[in-house]
């Protein structure tokens, strides 16, 4: 719980010795390792793959099976230490796992097998019994450590997948707090926090115990490692390398995360079916979220005007122009949008000078900071703005709009005295089949209500915007 109630004050300042901490656990790992070898070197032959072919022939279909599923937890915890590691890129992350990771969890498995040949009698704890006497209290704080450093690398890496799959579409807007402005990364997300924390204390409640717990983390491991291969496989295909080199070789990874999912599925009913429950309701929402948007953009586009279309009319419209520049914020890059077409048919106004604006997020982790605008003459003092950003990236309208300035685009005069226009859209559920069933558009409904404010998202200053509401069926 303690976790939780310190991530909005960021970890950048704590952050610099996790790095340190991390480097000492595995280095000791490692040592206690080498220590159970050297009384025990025989477990060196274990090293060799056919004594685990052999066990597993001689020892009967069922009992390699549930030996599967047992031996697979030896494997998991290491995605813990790098679920947040996609800021550095792929050659540091390589290095830390084949230097110093895998090395150390290998030697001290090692160790602990060597244990227990040597004292069967320490199957209880053989981790520990690694290690001397003196040596158990600065052990138990460092792994203390280690499993909190575990713990927030998590949350981390849920708060940057929540910012990503909100920029590609997948959740609604969500409040977002960057906790350290000299570097990108360090956001924490309020209602993801919470939800997480929430999530902890029911599986802490409802299972007691990480023994009991063991069937859900078999599960929820070997289910992100089939994922991860199939995901590999479609980057892989999509990079354009050999498909017959691609099905190889993710095949036979696949074909090997299929045996362990399969050795962990007997645990289904003990704990197992609580990560499936909760990654079945988050692709749920994210699926509808995903489909919501798609037919309330079918919507408006039904209803958008053509550009020459609007500015045809504009021109036999006697239009009262007010001082200023009226900014309307748009989803699509064509056409106008709803809120502008709906301000000038109630108020018969409009600003001396119009920007019509987008935000798109690309397939890339940062778009350089002269490529971010590109600006189309609409007509004299009318401007399309097209925003480009990363995906790693958190948008902001007015730092956009001062590089669409710094490049010579857009005039600088035409920031002063600016309103910015975002539509409100209250989405009402047709409830028939045309687009999603009934309690999927209701839970669209509710999600687009909850969401983050378009302006606050996309960092404007509450005092520029203007809301204007609009209704849309779907």
């Amino acid at each position: 719980v303690g976790l939780f109630l310190v991530q909005h004050k960021g970890v950048a300042a704590i952050g610099r010795v996790f790095g340190p901490v991390m480097l000492v656990w595995f280095l000791v790992l490692g040592l206690l390792g080498i220590a159970g070898i050297i009384a025990k070197p025989e477990i060196l032959a274990a090293a060799n793959p056919l004594r685990a072919v052999d066990f597993l022939v001689h020892a009967g279909w069922h009992v390699s099976f549930l030996m599967l599923g047992a031996a697979f937890l030896a494997v998991t915890g290491g995605e813990a230490m790098y679920a947040d590691l996609g800021h550095f890129g792929a050659l540091p992350i390589r290095i830390a796992w084949f230097a110093l990771v895998l090395p150390a969890l290998m030697l001290n498995y090692f160790g602990q097998g060597a244990l227990l040949i040597a004292a069967p009698d320490a199957l209880e704890n053989p981790f520990f019994r690694l290690c001397p006497d003196w040596g158990h209290l600065p052990l138990v704080a460092l792994a203390t450590m280690a499993t909190i450093i575990a713990s927030q690398a998590i949350i981390s890496g849920v708060f940057s997948l929540t910012q990503q799959s909100i920029q590609l579409g997948f959740l609604p807007a969500m409040r977002i707090v960057q906790t350290a402005h000299e570097e990108r990364g360090q956001i924490y997300v309020p209602a993801v926090n919470w939800l997480l924390a929430a999530a902890t204390l029911t599986a802490v409640v409802v299972f007691g115990s990480s023994d009991a717990l063991a069937g859900a983390y078999g599960i929820a491991v070997s289910m992100l490692m089939g994922i991860t291969t199939l995901l590999a496989a479609l980057i892989a295909l999509r990079w354009g390398y050999n498909p017959i080199l691609v099905f190889a070789v993710n095949g036979a990874f696949l074909a090997l995360d299929a045996v362990f999912f399969a050795a962990n599925s007997v645990k289904l009913f003990e704990g197992g079916w609580f990560p499936l429950v909760l990654a079945g309701l988050v692709a749920l929402m994210m699926l509808t979220w995903k489909k919501g948007n798609e037919l309330v953009e079918e919507a408006r586009a039904a209803l958008r005007l053509p550009e020459d279309v609007f500015l045809t009319g504009l021109q036999h419209r006697d239009l009262l122009r007010l001082p200023g520049t009226a900014a309307f914020l748009s989803a699509a890059e064509h056409g106008i949008p709803l809120h502008l077409s709906r301000f000038v048919e109630r108020n018969r106004a409009l600003m001396e000078r119009i920007l019509i604006i987008t935000a798109l997020y690309e397939e890339t982790p940062t778009v350089p900071r002269d490529q971010r605008a590109h600006v189309t003459i609409l007509a004299p003092d009318f401007y399309r703005v097209i925003l480009r950003y990363g995906f790693m990236e958190e948008a902001s309208i007015p730092e956009g709009l001062a590089c669409a300035v710094e490049s010579r685009h857009l005039p600088p005069h035409i920031l002063d005295d600016m309103t910015i226009f975002v539509g409100h859209e209250t989405i009402i559920p047709r409830n028939d089949k045309r687009g999603m069933a009934p309690w999927r558009e209701n839970l669209f409904a509710f999600m687009q209500r909850n969401a983050e404010r378009t302006g606050a998202f996309f960092g404007v200053p509450t005092r520029q915007v203007v809301e204007v509401g609009t209704e849309i069926e779907i």
